[in-house]
């Protein structure tokens, strides 16, 4: 915990959705330039293992405002919005003196219930939002007042979080939280960047071809192909009638790609925005910067968008933060963290005490370049929307730093949301060292069989710790 001596710092908690960590060049992005998300990185700490613990919008939001698995949460689903009663980071750093605001996506809920509390102000979304004139609600009685603000959303949010800074107590620690839509499908840039890459060839990715043999047949059934599964909304034209699907998918990347690297582009430069803005009030030293996405996303990987699977470019989050004086500048950590974790490191920040009930721990620590000897070994995620948006099947498993078990139970569970037939149970294994782009499974393999028992019973045991249930089919 942080001496009472220390000046609590602000926070200012910038996040994305479905921004993959391999398109931001201060992870080595072969495919995009983020100059000003690499001043974060190159002024602070870049974390190489930060993984979500559910794959999926509202409960990866869900995960890092009340630092706890979607199980204990109740959001598990699209279909499952966030009781505002839950105790968040939020509401705890407003006792402890922080004065609080959200901009952006929400993706939690709407309506008394389900608006954000624990903000001293708010302006969010209605469900996923539009890109362009963007309708908010607005924090007010009932649940809020919703109207339209002209502008592209990326910047008006980024709008709204200013001028909020410019009202602030100053007097007081603040924690804001700037949530973006971008770079969320259908993929919508606006004029200023609209014709970057015109005359350009994207590198594609190594795996764009991928068959889908030598796996579960999970990986085969998902319907999230790049070109074959996208619509004209994605690619903006016609989607060819009779093409063969390899020549698909290398004409339908290179449009989805482009629109998709033009939309980071504006976050991009609005994170720039934010960071001047620190720099020209004097508040850099003693703020907290974190840019983030609640999820991974595959930029092709697999031959596929969209998220989900336990597949290590949709389980993977960008994380990068800053804190100078505290943050050894261009530092690199590669232990496994969470999204669990991101509201105890809040806490712990702020010089309070980080509740019992929260399952993700402070990575203070970490942010001072030592790892405590009981830091954690391997993760625990669920994928709980069996079959619905894409066809992936509902399926947990562990992430070890060498190893990934995955159980694909298939079965709904009469989840809100989740749809479709229960399939036959299957189980993958990946040696992420021999094969990290998870490309074959080798759990059959007698090379292994040492290996199996031993992750099973690993991933038996995180069930148990995080209180969640195994699968009644699977069995030691």
């Amino acid at each position: 915990m942080q001496s009472s001596s220390m000046q609590a710092p602000n926070i200012l908690f910038i996040m994305s959705d479905d921004h993959a960590s391999h398109a931001m060049s201060c992870y080595g992005s072969r495919i995009n330039k983020t100059p000003h998300m690499d001043r974060i990185a190159e002024g602070g700490l870049r974390f190489d293992n930060c993984f979500c613990t559910n794959s999926i919008c509202a409960p990866s939001r869900a995960a890092i405002l009340a630092g706890t698995h979607n199980h204990v949460n109740g959001v598990t689903t699209l279909g499952t919005p966030m009781d505002n009663r839950l105790l968040t980071f939020p509401k705890l750093l407003s006792e402890h003196g922080y004065q609080t605001a959200l901009f952006g996506k929400w993706h939690l809920g709407e309506g008394p219930a389900y608006c954000p509390a624990g903000f001293d102000d708010w302006a969010v979304l209605p469900g996923q939002g539009l890109y362009h004139d963007p309708e908010f609600i607005f924090k007010g009685p009932d649940g809020g007042v919703t109207r339209k603000v002209p502008g592209y959303a990326t910047d008006v949010i980024t709008d709204m979080s200013l001028g909020w800074l410019e009202k602030r107590d100053r007097n007081r620690p603040f924690c804001l939280l700037c949530h973006h839509k971008a770079p969320h499908r259908p993929w919508c840039p606006d004029d200023k960047h609209a014709r970057m890459y015109l005359d350009e060839k994207i590198p594609e990715p190594e795996t764009l071809f991928d068959n889908y043999s030598n796996r579960a047949s999970a990986a085969a059934a998902a319907r999230m192909r790049v070109g074959p599964n996208m619509t004209k909304t994605d690619l903006k034209c016609d989607v060819p009638a009779n093409m063969p699907e390899n020549e698909l998918r290398r004409w339908a990347y290179q449009l989805y790609i482009k629109d998709y690297l033009r939309v980071v582009a504006s976050i991009d430069d609005n994170v720039g925005r934010l960071l001047d803005y620190l720099d020209g009030e004097g508040l850099a030293d003693n703020t907290v910067v974190i840019y983030t996405s609640d999820q991974g996303f595959f930029l092709g990987d697999h031959g596929w968008y969209d998220k989900r699977f336990m597949y290590e470019e949709s389980l993977r989050m960008p994380f990068i933060l800053r804190y100078p004086g505290v943050v050894k500048p261009g530092s690199v950590n590669d232990d496994i963290v969470l999204n669990l974790d991101f509201a105890p490191l809040f806490l712990d920040l702020a010089g309070g005490p980080v509740p019992a009930s929260f399952q993700g721990r402070s990575l203070l620590p970490l942010l001072k370049g030592s790892t405590p000897p009981d830091w954690r070994q391997a993760m625990y995620y669920r994928y709980w929307m069996h079959k619905a948006h894409h066809n992936v099947y509902a399926h947990y498993g562990i992430r070890t730093g060498r190893y990934k078990l995955i159980y694909y139970y298939a079965d709904a569970l009469a989840q809100p949301g989740a749809t479709g037939a229960t399939c036959a149970p299957e189980w993958e294994l990946f040696d992420l060292q021999k094969d990290p782009r998870e490309m074959h499974s080798v759990y059959a393999d007698p090379a292994y069989a040492g290996i199996v028992p031993e992750l099973k019973g690993e991933l038996h045991r995180l069930q148990a710790e995080c209180g969640d249930k195994r699968y009644p089919k699977d069995i030691d």
